[in-house]
């Protein structure tokens, strides 16, 4: 992304207008004004522009508010890049000034595109079906989010009004077997009012192999606590109507996880990516969004580098020795590659490489953070070879060694 270029134009975007900078090849400004984000104005700048020759388009950040524009330049013929938001504000500690302005920022982003080309990354053209899988995403992270906010009231009122019932119950609010017994009978008393027909009668069919055990953990929970606690007829009330909203939430779950499917199995990539154990639906959605069109990644040490992965090493003198957990990164892939590799312990070689870590003296987490950089170098060769996953080597079951 050089010479052939005779504008660069960075926009600063912003949810009611961005700011346009607009450099030639030799640094001179053609254009540097606010830029509502409106179609029609964005058609008219990006078509002023294209007077002057071929113009590059650079936003900091090429989804939410900066989809208008993105579109709209392709619309008109620009090409289209971004610029990571870390790389700006680095770059932007080495320009004059210390004031921090959507003019100064847009500034940065075109002159970064005009003599730093190596630092933007392209938005990839077939983005819109990973656009559409952000979306879903975002709305799952939501529902996720409140998913434990109202199963943690649950447990929070069981807690108070009857320890033992919240035993029972607590641990298995995904199920909607355990939700159905709130839901119907609210409280302890509620369900000490149910006959032995009942109660079974409610799980067999939502939970057929747990139902009994179930049942006899409710039983036995109510059969211990035999004192009423204050509050225990208005969390009888509330308790319904929590059930009710978290099972709701399940199945609005239920129905995006289908349409991430749906979206993933039209995307080459993402059967490769699930060949990989400890790679299901959502992670590899996740994943896939994140890293975007993986060309943009020159190694696997990069890709590492993007999420966050790969130690710090911090020396100074004799005082200061060590390697720590990076704090930076993409955190969304982080957290995807992290629970990815935590998934994977099922498999006997993720599981053989995170015992000899562990048998090096690290703890759990710290071995979960090198299996998943480890794999980090796996996921970008299935990604740049379009091949699935295929492991290096048999292994055959031996003991966890222990440290000495």
């Amino acid at each position: 992304m050089g010479p052939e270029y005779a504008v660069f134009l960075g926009l600063d975007v912003g949810k009611g207008e961005h700011h346009a900078c607009a450099l030639d090849p030799s640094g001179k400004k053609l254009h540097d004004k606010p830029l509502p984000n409106d179609e029609q104005r964005l058609r008219a700048l990006f078509g002023h522009l294209s007077r002057h020759g071929r113009v590059l388009v650079v936003v900091d950040q090429p989804a939410s508010i900066g989809a208008l524009p993105v579109a709209v330049a392709r619309a008109e013929g620009c090409q289209v890049a971004y610029l990571p938001g870390l790389t700006m504000r680095r770059l932007a500690d080495v320009h004059p000034g210390n004031a921090k302005t959507d003019a100064r920022d847009a500034f940065v982003i075109a002159d970064a595109a005009r003599t730093l080309p190596h630092t933007l990354r392209r938005v990839d053209t077939g983005a819109e079906t990973l656009t559409e899988l952000e979306v879903l995403l975002g709305f799952d992270d939501d529902l996720s989010a409140e998913a434990t906010r109202v199963a943690n009231r649950i447990r929070g009122l069981l807690t108070t009004i009857h320890p033992a019932l919240e035993k029972a119950l607590g641990p298995k609010l995904h199920h909607p077997a355990a939700l159905e017994f709130l839901i119907q009978y609210g409280g302890p008393e509620g369900l000490r009012t149910a006959t032995a027909e009942e109660l079974p009668a409610i799980a067999k069919p939502l939970a057929p192999r747990m139902a009994g055990r179930l049942v006899q953990a409710v039983k036995a929970s109510l059969d211990a606590q035999t004192v009423t606690v204050p509050g225990t007829t208005a969390a009888a009330t509330v308790l319904p109507h929590l059930a009710w909203s978290l099972r709701l939430v399940h199945d609005q779950r239920k129905q995006v996880a289908a349409q991430v499917e749906e979206i993933l199995a039209a995307l080459p990539l993402a059967g490769v990516l699930t060949s990989m154990p400890g790679l299901g639906i959502r992670t590899a959605a996740r994943i896939l969004v994140e890293i975007g069109d993986i060309a943009a990644f020159a190694t696997s040490g990069h890709l590492a580098a993007y999420a966050g992965l790969p130690p710090v090493t911090r020396r100074s003198g004799s005082s200061i020795k060590g390697e720590h957990p990076p704090k930076g990164g993409n955190k969304s892939l982080k957290r995807a590659m992290f629970l990815s590799a935590f998934a994977a312990l099922s498999d006997p070689l993720s599981r053989a490489y995170c015992d000899r870590k562990r048998a090096e003296g690290k703890k759990h987490n710290a071995a979960l953070i090198c299996l998943a950089r480890r794999r980090s170098d796996v996921i970008y060769a299935m990604l740049r070879d379009r091949k699935p996953y295929q492991p290096t080597r048999k292994t055959t079951a031996q003991p966890a060694r222990t440290a000495a």
